[in-house]
């Protein structure tokens, strides 16, 4: 006798996921890259920008320069390794820095914000989703924003896994 399965398509995706997450660690030993890494998750939409990342239509992001300082850490600098999280703190993907600098919002050019791949990946969207990003930030360590806020603009590369995903 044949027995039929009903399963749901969708549960079945959502299964493989839950089988196939790694942490960070995981994600890093199995790359076989030696040294050190960062583990991190976006601020906003971790999922969504971590999938564009895994895609490699995202290949920039920017920070607040000010974070830096009142959190006390180091910029970030080309050649370091990050291992992308989502939400759920599950490794997405490495990347390594290619490109770090440091300007006022109001220099940030139209090609960074067609890297960081967010919208319609315009200048215009990426000043108005930044902008209000940026003041809540800067907020919520008694900094304010204006045009002349210096960011770190970062560039990078996915380097695992390669190839598409």
């Amino acid at each position: 006798m044949k027995i039929e399965s009903h399963t749901d398509p969708g549960m079945l995706l959502d299964i493989k996921r839950r089988r196939m997450a790694m942490t960070a660690e995981e994600l890093w030993n199995q790359s076989g890259f030696g040294g050190k890494y960062e583990a991190w998750a976006f601020g906003e939409a971790p999922d969504r920008l971590a999938s564009l990342v895994r895609d490699g239509i995202k290949t920039a992001t920017c920070s607040a320069y000010d974070l830096y300082e009142a959190e006390n850490e180091s910029l970030p600098a080309v050649g370091d390794y990050s291992v992308i999280l989502n939400s759920q703190d599950e490794a997405v993907c490495i990347i390594r820095t290619t490109r770090v600098s440091v300007l006022e919002f109001d220099h940030v050019s139209a090609e960074h914000a067609w890297k960081e791949g967010e919208g319609d990946r315009s200048l215009a969207y990426w000043r108005e989703v930044h902008e209000d990003f940026l003041r809540r930030e800067l907020a919520a360590v008694n900094r304010s924003f204006n045009a002349q806020t210096k960011v770190v603009c970062e560039e990078f590369e996915r380097v695992y896994p390669q190839g598409p995903v």
